[in-house]
């Protein structure tokens, strides 16, 4: 009886000082609002923004703050121009006589256009290795590099695309599982799923230089480059950006469409200020701006696993080198035997 009384006296006193605690909490009360509710946006979009506030506690003054970049209302209105898209945080900061605290609203932003539908043309067709369980694709001059997976059977290749002769290859140890690479100066970087390693080369020898850690991502999936920063898709809706010298995360766009937030971002590819992207699982690929993360355009390759040798171990669309000199994209998959050259033509309506 007189520990079941010392209890029920703890949790009064612990249940007294919660409710003293609360009701000194200077944001009771009040509530940060944008638009006509909900939580979805477009970007682009001029909302009302304001401060619900039902605690009589005067306010100085309102700062708001989305992803850490301050807007400025105009008449109680703001344009939701001026960030990348994707899952973002709303702040105001609030200013009483009595002091200052933060208010937060979670809010999505999505892109302001549909996706355009995309298809392709052959241009050429060219033999490829069936064995190869395709991760990355990489054109450094006519020369096609090549990442290939599975645990056991990971490889780094350079190619001759036109006869699809192994021209230098070095494999993984047996418990990496190879995925996408690139190719930046004199450094060819390439991913692994799940280890969260990647591994430097020497592109003209294969020679290993060294490793670097993931940070925040998550996995490896795809590397492509801007001739200054790398892009890494880690299987998220985020792309994230890499300094080349230090390998760190400096930032991420998230991918999106008019209509939500989109997580399939594979093998990736950059071309003028467009990340081309093979989305995991199905036989197209999306076309992103590499700035703010908005899904512009899609590109449907269906038909082309019908065009190679089918077989038991036949897998999905994937891989994607754009050559620049040529002024096309070139295409494979999971152990395809046939190797795409093609143009991306907008689809008649």
């Amino acid at each position: 009886m007189i520990m079941t009384n010392l209890k029920m006296g703890l949790t009064g006193l612990l249940l007294t000082l919660f409710l003293a605690c609360d009701g000194e909490n200077p944001a009771r009360g009040f509530a940060v609002e944008l638009g006509k509710g909900g939580r979805k946006f477009t970007h682009g979009e001029t909302v009302a923004i304001g401060l619900k506030n039902t605690s009589g506690t005067a306010v100085d003054s309102v700062v708001y703050s989305l992803d850490g970049v301050r807007l400025n209302p105009e008449g109680g209105q703001v344009r939701l121009g001026d960030t990348r898209l994707g899952e973002k945080k709303l702040e105001a900061r609030v200013y009483t006589a009595d002091g200052d605290f933060t208010l937060e609203k979670e809010i999505t932003l999505l892109a302001g256009n549909a996706p355009e539908i995309y298809t392709y043309e052959i241009v050429n067709t060219y033999p490829h290795d069936r064995d190869a369980f395709t991760q990355g694709l990489e054109f450094r001059g006519d020369t096609l590099y090549e990442s290939t997976g599975q645990k056991g059977a990971s490889s780094l290749r350079k190619v001759d695309f036109r006869t699809g002769e192994i021209l230098a290859r070095t494999d993984l140890p047996d418990t990496y599982f190879g995925e996408g690479l690139t190719i930046l100066g004199d450094t060819l970087y390439m991913l692994t799923w799940q280890a969260k390693t990647g591994f430097l080369y020497n592109p003209d020898t294969l020679e290993k230089l060294g490793n670097f850690a993931y940070g925040e991502s998550r996995e490896g999936w795809g590397l492509c480059n801007n001739g200054e920063y790398l892009f890494k898709s880690d299987g998220s809706q985020r792309i994230w950006k890499l300094d080349p010298r230090t390998l760190e995360e400096v930032g991420y766009i998230e991918t999106v469409t008019d209509k939500s937030v989109f997580n399939k971002a594979n093998e990736l590819e950059y071309v003028n200020g467009k990340i081309y992207a093979n989305v995991w699982q199905r036989p197209s690929m999306m076309i992103i701006d590499a700035a703010s993360g908005a899904i512009e355009g899609v590109v449907n390759f269906g038909g082309l696993e019908n065009k190679v040798t089918q077989h038991d171990q036949l897998d999905v669309f994937n891989g994607v080198a754009y050559h620049g000199g040529r002024q096309t994209f070139f295409v494979t998959g999971k152990r395809w035997d046939k190797l795409f050259e093609v143009r991306i033509v907008k689809r008649d309506p």
